[in-house]
């Protein structure tokens, strides 16, 4: 992946899979499995936050005067 583009959630995801599976066999030398560690918080992180944005996008409705209100408010009134 090209270092100006920002990954996207799948290739995250993906990546994020990997480096847990090859943690989980335990071959992994000692400072490439820190590497992998730390790495695959980047990762979780960037997928935390991809998918709360989501999630806000999500959680909006436009009011009749074109407002956006959270989902939950519209379901009250």
């Amino acid at each position: 992946m090209p270092k100006n583009k920002e990954a996207t959630f799948e290739e995250s995801l993906n990546e994020l899979e990997e480096i847990v599976q090859r943690l989980e066999r335990g071959d992994v030398p000692l400072e490439e499995a820190l590497e992998a560690f730390q790495k695959g918080m980047v990762l979780s992180k960037h997928c935390q936050d991809t998918l709360e944005k989501a999630e806000k996008s999500l959680t909006k409705m436009m009011s009749e005067t074109n407002e956006e209100i959270p989902f939950e408010e519209s379901e009250q009134a």
